[in-house]
């Protein structure tokens, strides 16, 4: 029997394929590659790195380094596929196989198999990168990782009732009177919460 009395087995949660998108530098005029994996479910985001060089045994060891940071939550998930990039090695499938995650790649030229993905590539487009300058692959990692908390942590989504995947402080009530705005990212994005 399952905690709240259901006897079906506990069901795996999805996440969508691991996706690569790039970021121009605007300093050295390099072009920067990010891997990102998102949950499904709960559209929890997990930016694994940012290189110039992306190739197999970097998405493999990143892949290995996601896996092992969920730990014994790694077998609920399950991959339901991945693209068809040469990043995306015999030995990236041997490492999900090794967590007991099947890798099943998706058909090609079909963007609407990885559509979490690019909807999350798009956003982070839209709010972050296509409004600031990028000087290199350092600053791109601090801008992603403070988008990447408040992606997950504030960020309204409207498939989760305007709910963040997981919240790490109470939503804001904006029907109060004295609402306090905190500026994220330079003033390029805003979180608000109740004035105290």
């Amino acid at each position: 029997m399952q905690p709240g009395g259901s006897s079906c087995p506990r069901k795996p949660r999805r996440c969508w394929p691991p996706a690569f998108f790039h970021v121009d530098c605007a300093a050295t005029l390099q072009r920067l590659y990010c891997l990102v994996v998102i949950e499904a479910g709960s559209r929890h985001v997990h930016i694994l790195g940012v290189t110039a060089h992306p190739d197999g045994p970097r998405a493999t060891q990143q892949i290995r380094n996601l896996l092992m940071d969920l730990g014994d939550r790694a077998a609920d998930f399950r991959f339901p596929g991945r693209d068809r990039a040469g990043q995306f090695t015999a030995s990236f499938d041997a490492a999900l196989a090794g967590a007991g995650i099947e890798a099943v790649q998706i058909p090609p030229r079909s963007p609407r198999a990885n559509a979490c993905a690019e909807r999350f590539v798009l956003t982070a487009r839209t709010e972050v990168t296509d409004r600031m300058l990028i000087s290199g692959e350092r600053h791109l990692r601090l801008v992603l990782a403070e988008y990447e908390a408040h992606y997950n942590g504030r960020r309204p989504h409207r498939s989760r009732q305007l709910r963040p995947p997981r919240p790490d402080r109470p939503v804001a009530d904006l029907s109060q009177k004295r609402i306090k705005r905190r500026p994220v990212l330079g003033g390029l994005l805003s979180e608000y919460q109740r004035a105290a």
